[in-house]
């Protein structure tokens, strides 16, 4: 398991891309040789991990465009995260 950080600053590696499928009207995430299909929370997150962004000051955004308790994005954001990195479809730095 890997322990995600505050400090963190998440993206995608190379090779894996969030996209738009218009023919479906649906996000995915590529990677090599698999595909996921992230929710619309999901895909809010993802375009936010940059590689410039920390994971507190995507938790910061959220947490303002959605006026919702901070620690509960925080939790949530953290756990999705982790999974993506156990997944090797996330870096974090």
């Amino acid at each position: 398991m890997t322990d995600v950080a505050s400090t963190a600053t998440p993206k995608l590696p190379r090779g894996v891309r969030l996209r738009r499928d218009e023919v479906r009207d649906e996000w995915l995430l590529l990677a090599p040789e698999r595909v996921l299909k992230p929710d619309a929370i999901a895909v809010k997150v993802l375009e936010l991990c940059d590689g410039v962004r920390t994971v507190e000051g995507i938790v910061d955004e959220l947490a303002a465009a959605y006026a919702a308790p901070r620690e509960q994005i925080e939790t949530d954001v953290k756990k999705m995260l982790e999974d993506l990195a156990n997944k090797r479809v996330l870096d974090l730095a």
